[in-house]
């Protein structure tokens, strides 16, 4: 037992607790408009950032607000040897400010108000300050993140989100698994869905998790054939690009269940705040795609049914 993690694992399991659940997502999604969804969610620990949205983007955001504070609030806890692993858990918030940024750099809409990270911010307050696309590129080659090249905004959150995966593996090996399987579903949307080969930075970042073979691949089962057993898996059931949703949401759902056994099975220490994180972060995945299904009038929702 590591007892200056006793007061985090405690505080982690509590925080997980107070998710909402896949029941009562499934029961949000079955809501006919987002407002009556909306109304579902209060009393919940969604309550508070959701008070002012008029409209699923705004739900959304709010949901994505929630985590972030959570994960602010478990730092607060952790004993400084857990810095580095809430940094990286907020690490996909940064991703989200830095892509918004990329975009509009190139041209498109202005960034919308930047997830506020505070001392969990790995890059950001640096890269903020990026005037061009070749100064965004030149600050985050100084950074945690690395080279990524000079690459346009889908690209570059492509390879931002493997850069993460491989810093969250290096902190927490717990992880490999989620790890593996972002990069697998990363390789097979770009070789796939986007039709092209995968820019080189891409390419660097994947290829110490996932290999080579891959990258001559012509379909989808030559693709899931050229990986190694273990990784094969992540899209075993999946048999053409258009299905790629139901292997994201099959990874999001073992993310989850790896990250219940964490909190249940580990003593005091990061395994269990990686868990609540986990956990925390699966679940604000279900109400979101519950809120979309509202809002949709859908009746259900066909994601949250694959992640069941």
């Amino acid at each position: 037992m590591k007892t200056d993690w006793v007061a985090s694992s405690v505080r982690a399991r509590a925080m997980a607790r107070r998710r909402l659940g896949a029941g009562a997502s499934r029961s949000i999604a079955a809501e006919l408009t987002l407002d009556a969804a909306l109304s579902s969610l209060q009393g919940s620990s969604y309550a508070d950032w959701l008070g002012h949205a008029s409209g699923l983007a705004e739900a959304e955001r709010g949901i994505q607000e929630s985590v972030l504070w959570q994960v602010r609030v478990l730092a607060g806890w952790l004993p400084a040897s857990g810095t580095a692993l809430a940094r990286v858990a907020a690490g996909t918030f940064e991703i989200e400010n830095i892509v918004a940024l990329a975009r509009q750099l190139e041209g498109g809409p202005t960034a919308p108000a930047p997830y506020y990270l505070g001392a969990l911010a790995t890059a950001w307050h640096n890269v903020s300050e990026a005037g061009s696309s070749e100064q965004l590129t030149a600050i985050l080659r100084t950074t945690p993140w690395g080279d990524v090249g000079g690459l346009a905004a889908g690209p570059l959150g492509a390879a931002l989100r493997v850069a993460w995966a491989r810093r969250l593996l290096a902190l927490a090996p717990a992880a490999r698994p989620w790890c593996g399987a972002m990069c697998v579903l990363t390789a097979a949307r770009s070789l796939t869905v986007d039709g092209a080969t995968a820019a080189p930075p891409l390419l660097h970042l994947l290829r110490p998790v996932i290999g080579r073979s891959w990258e001559s691949a012509g379909s989808i089962g030559e693709f899931r054939d050229s990986l190694a057993p273990s990784l094969q898996k992540v899209v075993l059931d999946i048999a053409s690009p258009m299905e790629l949703w139901r292997a994201e949401a099959q990874a999001h759902s073992t993310v989850e269940k790896d990250g219940f056994r964490l909190l249940r099975g580990s003593l005091p220490g990061p395994d269990v705040v990686l868990g609540a994180i986990a956990v925390l972060s699966v679940d604000a995945w279900r109400v979101r795609a519950a809120l979309a299904a509202a809002a949709a009038g859908a009746g259900s929702s066909e994601v949250l049914d694959e992640a069941s």
